[in-house]
């Protein structure tokens, strides 16, 4: 008996840090003092050598369920990206600059080349969002995970300046809200998703028009990262008074988390268009309207608030980075919470 009959390849292991090692080296910032497959990921406090108060910010998330459908439909490239964006949105949320990332896959076999795509879809989002891809693990647990399946998480570490830091607490009634596209239900959700439609491979190719494309495409595009369109906006000498990445929860529970008491978000639905594939989701599922917005981005992956004076501004700042903005509602005086109307 060895380890390999046991379940457990080790020379798989070696392939699949080899077979990374072109896509990890793309995201390398000069601040990286170490190499690939090193212990430990050694980062350089250079970066922050210019601030006042060099704080550090971090967050960690998964994919989540929807890797079902990485699964059903054999395509593994674009939820290393889901992992990435859940992360460093969340540091970009607070005012932050993600400096460096790292990835865990635990699977029931290590396929080297399968786990090389997942990887390659992580570096894309690293590179998106300017982070160091500079560590890792990959577990091989038989017994454990199916043979063909796998869970993705990852934990993402960024700096801001204290003073820079987006708390909310500056929100006052008047102020405006900026809502930046999303390419579509990111990573959240995928548990009711797959009870409205059949997981099944055929159904995920199938072609719908008001689609644009096949719906196992509509679900699996990758989270959008908004690291770029947030960094436009600072650049552009804009303060951005409150921040919320819609993500689990949807607006009712996101929302108000960027809000301190006395003010409440006033969205008007009517100010973007709904993509079709939550129009579909909410039909097909039979899922009532409250419901949606109380799971789902419905179209907006992050809300921004802002002084009335500078709304054009964060508009054309967004737009520059290549996303879609647009100004869905503002703040007034009243019980801390979020009205849709």
């Amino acid at each position: 008996m060895d380890y390999k009959k046991a379940g457990v390849d080790i020379e798989a292991g070696y392939k699949s840090v080899e077979l990374m090692k072109e896509h990890i080296k793309k995201t390398m910032r000069p601040e990286v003092l170490t190499n690939i497959g090193g212990f430990s990921g050694a980062f350089s406090m250079s970066a922050f050598k210019n601030m006042e108060k060099p704080t550090l910010v971090s967050g960690t998330d998964g994919v989540g369920t929807k890797l079902k459908l990485a699964f059903i439909l054999d395509k593994h490239d674009t939820v290393g990206i889901d992992c990435v964006a859940m992360c460093v949105n969340d540091i970009a949320c607070a005012g932050g600059e993600p400096l460096f990332f790292l990835d865990y896959i635990a699977c029931g076999k290590n396929v080297p080349e399968k786990i090389a795509t997942i990887v390659s879809g992580v570096a894309n989002g690293c590179e998106q969002s300017n982070a160091a891809l500079i560590g890792g693990e990959t577990a091989e647990m038989p017994g454990f995970y199916p043979e063909d399946e796998y869970d993705l998480a990852g934990f993402a570490v960024g700096v801001v300046d204290e003073k820079n830091l987006i708390t909310g607490k500056e929100l006052k009634a008047g102020d405006v809200l900026i809502g930046i596209a999303s390419s579509g239900v990111h990573s959240n959700g995928f548990s009711l998703v797959r009870k409205v439609f059949k997981m099944e491979k055929d159904v995920l190719e199938t072609y719908h028009e008001e689609l644009g494309k096949t719906l196992g495409e509509a679900l699996l595009a990758p989270t959008k990262i908004y690291v770029k369109a947030l960094r436009n906006v600072k650049e552009a000498g804009v303060t951005i008074k409150g921040c919320s990445h819609i993500t689990g929860g949807g607006f009712y529970e996101n929302v108000p988390r960027m809000l301190p008491d006395g003010v409440r978000a006033v969205i008007k639905k009517d100010s973007y268009d709904v993509p079709a594939i939550f129009k579909m989701l909410a039909r097909e599922g039979q899922i009532e309207e409250e419901m949606m917005y109380n799971t789902y981005n419905m179209g907006l992956g992050m809300i921004v608030a802002v002084d009335p004076a500078d709304a054009e501004a964060v508009v054309k700042a967004i737009e520059a980075s290549g996303e879609s903005a647009y100004v869905v509602g503002q703040i007034e005086a009243g019980e801390k919470g979020v009205t849709l109307c």
